[in-house]
Order: C-alpha cells, then structure tokens, then sequence
C-alpha cells in the first residue's frame, strides 16, 4: 500500500506518500512538490502515528450531565439526540440560540458545507471558526490594500530568486521547516522579538535580526518607511502609477525618524536604516508578515503598514518581489473563503451584499430573505456562549477552544455554560472532554477532499485508508443532522466531489473563484491557483496587470502606531508573548498524542533572560507560575541568554494549568476582531508542580481589557 496525499498540519501541504512501515502500521515519506520539494519536518514524518493511534475516539460518546462519565451510544441515537435539542432550544429561544464553531484545518468542502448547514439546517447567524484566531488582521488588510485578500499572491518558489526578504512575526524554521529552502538564498531581515532559529540563520547568512518590544511592530515599520524616503529608496514612478493614497499614509510615517521609532521598539537607528537599505537597493524583494505582527489589537493596522512598506518600495504586482502573508493552519486560506466566518458566503463574498446573497441563494435554492444577517465574531461568540443573550448550543468541527482561544479559562466558563456542546473530533480534546457528545469522525489521511494552500493553490487530499469501523466522516455528520433538522435529502451531500462541484457555483464570479476547479484537473496533476474561473484559468501570479480594486490601484493606508492594549506596572512588569514550537501544532491535541513529538517537548516552558529569572530566584529547569491579569499557567524555566529581559515566550500547545492562553488578552482588534495574544503583562512566581495555576482575584481581571 502506498498512496499520495498531503500532510495534515500547515498551510505548506507538503506532500507525502501513506504506506505500510516496518509494524504494518501507516507511515509517510515525503513526495516532491513545489512547496516542501522532497522534504518533511518532524510533524510530517510522524503523522501516521495518529492514524492507529489507541487514543483514537471509534464509537459516538454521551452523558446525561457534565458531571457522568461518557458512555457509548450509536450513530442514530446521537444524531437524534442531538438533533432533537438543536430543534428544541431553536423553537423555544430562536435560530440563534444554536451556534457552529469551525476551523482553518477543515477541507473547503467541509468548510463550505458547514457555512451552509449553519445557515439553512440551523437557520442561525451565529458561526465562526479558529481562522479568526490567525489570520483575520493580514485579511482585513489586504483586503483594504488590494481589493482582496490571497496570502501569498505568488508562487512560494519565487522567493528563492529575491535578493532580499523580510519576514515581520514569522519563524518558519519551527513552524514550517521545508519552507526555508525557498528562503536560502536571499538575505533575511528577521523582525521578532525573540531570537529565534529564524532570525539566528538570518544573521548566519549575512542578513538582520530586528529585536523590537512586543506590540511595537507598527512603529518599526513606520520607522523602515520614514528611512527609505531619506534615503530616496521609494519607487515613486510606482507610487504614482499603481497606487493611491501615499501622501496620508506619509502623514503618520513622517514622524516616526529612526531615532524616535528606536526610543519606541528599542531597535537601533542604524539598524533600521541598515534594514530600509537592504530592501529599498534589492533587485527582488519580499516583505512577509505573521502571526507575530497580526495578533494584536492593532493587527490590522500594523499589517497595513508592513503592506505600506512594500508598496513604497514598488513591491506588489511585479514578478520577483512583492508583499505576501504566511498563512498558518493547513487550509487557513480556503477555509476563510466559503462561509464559515460570521460575516462571509462562499466566493470570499459579504454576507450583507444584497448581490452575493442573491447569488448564494440562487445556487442553494432558496429564499435571500431566508439568510440570517453577519454573526459574533470568534472570541465574541465564545463569550456570549450561555448567557441570556447568547447561544445555548454550540456545534465544533476541528477546533480546541478550550485551548486555543484567548483568555481560555473564561472560555472553559462560557463552555460549562452551555445547554448543549457537541463535538466532532478523532480524539479526546480539552474541549471534546467538556461535551455533552462527541462524534468520532475521520482524519486526514481517511477521506478526501481540497485544501488551498499558503500559495492560494488548490490541491487534493486523497482518501489512502478506510477510517475503523464506528468513524464517520465530518461531511456525513452534517447531511446526517440536516436531514433530522428536516432539510431535503439531496441539500447537504455527503460526497466530498459532490460538494467540490456545488461550492464551484456557489463561488463563481466571487473574489475566490472556484468554478474551474474539479477533482478530474487536480488529479492530472494541473497546478490551479485562484481565481480559477473556468475549465482553463489558474492564476499563479496576482496583481501584475492591475489591483483588484475597480480603479486598478492598491491603496495605502493612513495607519499610525497604537501601543498594546495593556502595559505593564509593579505587579504585572514583564511581557509575555506566545507562539509554535517545530515539535507541536495548534492547541497540540494532536502531537501531544504522537510518542516522539510528546518525547521532546513534553511540558510548557517559559523562555526568560538569565537575569530576569535570578531577580524572581528561578534558575534552569524550576517550575513557574506565570501570572497575567486573566489567568496563571505553570512552565518550566529555560534560560535564553539571547532573550530581552523585559519579555518572556510561552509556548500555546498545552492545556490545563500549562495552556499559554490562560494568560492572553481578549482584546479585539476593531477591523478584524483577531484578539491580543501576543501581548500580555505578567509576572513570574516560583511554582510547586503539583500546586494548580491558581487564577488571580477575579477583581484584577477587568484590568485586562
């Protein structure tokens, strides 16, 4: 046996093969392709390991109360169970008292037909998914930037040819190993307040590693622009030709000199016109955002200045330079395409566009009028979970929020909350144990389905396994439960092709156009970038001919600097910031169980300067407790003598009293609603391991934001 398919972590979707190994059980090796070309990182090599793993969930779960134990039952006893409290709390309080929460891993035909399911089976406007979490900020920018919003609006390969790219809060060197072969050859500029393994092979190779303050992104950027017009660096020709709106966005960055954006980053002058330099006299250059500079309360606007940046320096719209966003989770970018956001129908159309709702409508054979408004957004909703005003049910497909989401122990709350929590997932997850049922449902590996990868390329995961008996998969859960919330039998398929072929029309004309796209092209091996608007479009390359906007032009944007949503006093004096290390994924309900990965990273730490933790008497390998206004979390001490002293790093794929997110802060961004992880005022407390992460005194909380 042996089958190609893609790995089920990243957004790469490096390519694998799925075979018998050594035992018999299923392994992977690596296959070629464009983005991981023959390699794996350890995720990948260790996928398969899940797939036959004991912790794997085969037969539908139920109790009568939170406080019982988990029995099993069988698929039509849950369905209807289920179902018949959907209906229940629906009648009794309204469609939007039942609730969905997706996920950026979910296939397009999953992420599709859960936009769908939640709003005609549950009639409810009350959807989001964990892609708020990662990539709304870079979204909302783009959008604004360019008239619409594809991560890398270029082929990955064509990195390896710039002289020059920047990488503003990304570490791909942990988080996506096989993407630093692209990135070999030009030198980098790294801006991370960490010393990372990125930023480390970025100084190796004759390039920069940018240290500045947590939250103090924006003002960097201000800064690199304001050095680049001294230094008569900017395109004007291109300023002038491609774009609008440069003298107001000029307004903010004029006074951000070099010296100031230092006082404000702690990035020294030289530095940043060292940096400036290097870009603005690049044959080809590259300026790259992630999570580090998108998840805070000003994310949009500092993606907006990273975006201003480049297009100063004539980068977007040109072969062999340009302005990308690295999309994390393995399908983030078509998962935020089709429907599962709160204000979204497929196509990447609005939900309160009169014409798209039409259109929409048309495709699903029904009423406009019968499509709910634009919903909460993710944290928004999670908050109002079991409130009166808020749903009392709630629905999750390929998410852990108890995990994952920000300020976790009030979401654990908001969860306990609920009526009714139904969850589908493979395995026992912190939010799966909080259900009142679990559905077990297939992995990656175990059914088929597309993904869309960071480059907007379409791609097809295949069905190389048959899931064990008792597993269903995630689209016959939905066609299942629709059909007992009365819809009609045909409405919600369960065949992934079926699907694939009705999302088509449901995106054809949107921003992201999937009309050209089938299983019989992908399987030739066709390399489809969107929009693919018919039989023979791919579009590897964005922006060459013309913005997306209807004049053609990219836009600036008139955005300043706006310090983190909370600061640090006596109680609170240090920062933490939080993000992947290479051995785990996401809230790690997955890698945690894989035997090598747990090997190496089997506990949260706390990366802290040498110096910072002698002041709190916490030397190499102590316990912690690191203490934010919200919440504790336990850690292990490791040493960095390359950390800055007023910042720690905490790692997020733990739970309990390990989870990073007990610590973070819910304050949302007021454009793409991404909340603050990034950023959070803490202390730290010698801890005993067997002590619980005690939360601080509810009254200090409220000061969090």
């Amino acid at each position: 046996m042996s089958a190609a398919t893609h790995c089920p972590y990243c957004a790469l979707q490096c390519a694998m093969f799925v075979e018998a190994g050594p035992e018999g059980a299923p392994a992977t090796r690596p296959a070629a392709f464009p983005t991981n070309r023959g390699g794996l990182c350890r995720k990948g090599w260790t996928a398969a390991e899940l797939l036959a793993s004991p912790q794997r969930l085969t037969r539908p779960l139920v109790r009568a109360e939170r406080t019982a134990e988990f029995t099993e039952t069988d698929w039509d006893g849950a369905l209807d169970r289920v179902a018949a409290k959907l209906a229940g709390l629906r009648a009794e309080h309204g469609p939007d008292a039942v609730a969905v929460f997706g996920s950026g891993g979910l296939t397009n035909e999953k992420s599709y037909l859960l936009g769908k399911f939640a709003r005609l089976a549950l009639g409810t406007s009350q959807i989001d998914y964990n892609g708020r979490f990662c990539m709304s900020s870079a979204a909302a920018a783009g959008t604004r930037a360019f008239g619409i919003d594809r991560g890398l609006p270029f082929p990955l390969p064509d990195l390896a040819s710039a002289e020059v790219v920047l990488l503003a809060g990304a570490n791909p060197a942990e988080t996506m190993p096989p993407m630093m072969g692209h990135l070999a050859a030009p030198r980098l500029i790294v801006v991370d307040p960490r010393s990372t393994a990125t930023a480390e092979q970025a100084v190796a190779g004759g390039g920069l590693h940018l240290a500045p303050r947590p939250g103090t992104d924006a003002a960097l950027a201000l800064g690199l622009l304001h050095a680049a017009r001294a230094q008569h660096l900017l395109d004007e020709e291109y300023i002038a030709a491609r774009t609008s709106g440069f003298e107001a966005a000029w307004a903010h960055a004029a006074g951000f000199w070099p010296e100031r954006a230092e006082q404000v980053t702690g990035v020294a002058a030289h530095r940043i016109r060292e940096a400036a330099r290097l870009l603005g006299t690049a044959r080809g250059a590259y300026v790259l955002t992630g999570r580090g500079s998108e998840q805070h309360a000003t994310g949009t606007e500092t993606a907006s200045a990273w975006i201003n940046l480049a297009l100063a320096l004539g980068l977007p719209g040109r072969e062999g330079s340009g302005y990308g966003c690295i999309t994390g989770q393995g399908n983030g970018q078509g998962g935020r395409e089709h429907g599962q956001k709160a204000d979204q129908l497929p196509g990447y159309r609005r939900i309160d566009d009169a014409a798209a709702r039409g259109h929409v409508a048309g495709v699903w054979g029904v009423d406009p009028a019968e499509l709910p408004g634009p919903g909460r957004s993710a944290f928004e909703l999670l908050d109002a979970l079991g409130t009166d005003a808020g749903p009392r049910a709630l629905l999750v497909l390929g998410s852990n929020p108890a995990v994952s989401a920000p300020d976790a122990g009030r979401v654990r709350n908001r969860l306990s909350a609920l009526d009714l929590l139904v969850v589908c997932d493979f395995v026992m997850s912190e939010t799966a144990a909080m259900a009142d049922v679990v559905l077990p449902v297939a992995q990656w590996a175990e059914e088929a389905g597309t993904m869309t990868n960071l480059e907007g390329r379409l791609l097809r995961r295949r069905a190389v396994l048959e899931p064990p008996e008792g597993v269903r998969t995630d689209l016959e859960v939905l066609s299942a439960l629709a059909r007992r919330l009365g819809q009609p039998a045909g409405r919600f398929p369960a065949d992934p092709d079926a699907v694939l072929a009705e999302l088509g029309r449901a995106s054809a004309g949107g921003g992201a156009d999937y009309a050209g796209v089938t299983p019989e092209r992908l399987e030739a091996g066709e390399e489809l970038f969107w929009p693919v608007a018919d039989a023979r479009a791919t579009t590897p390359r964005m922006f060459l001919e013309g913005f997306a906007h209807p004049d053609g032009r990219a836009r600036f944007a008139a955005v300043g600097y706006r310090g983190a949503a909370e600061g640090v006093d006596a109680d609170f004096p240090l920062l933490a910031t939080t993000g992947r290390v290479m051995g785990h994924y996401q809230s790690g309900a997955q890698t945690r169980r894989i035997a090598e990965l747990a090997g190496a990273e089997p506990e949260a730490f706390v990366e802290v300067h040498p110096d910072t933790g002698a002041r709190v008497g916490l030397g190499e390998g102590d316990w912690a407790r690191v203490v934010s206004r919200r919440g504790a979390t336990l850690a292990r001490v490791r040493h960095r003598a390359e950390a800055r002293t007023d910042t720690v790093f905490v790692p997020f794929h733990f739970g309990g009293d390990q989870a990073a997110n007990n610590l973070t802060n819910p304050a949302l961004d007021p454009f793409s609603r991404m909340p603050e992880f990034k950023v959070s005022a803490v202390r730290l407390e010698k801890a005993d391991p067997a002590d619980p992460a005690e939360p601080v005194p509810p009254g200090a909380a409220a000061a969090g934001g």
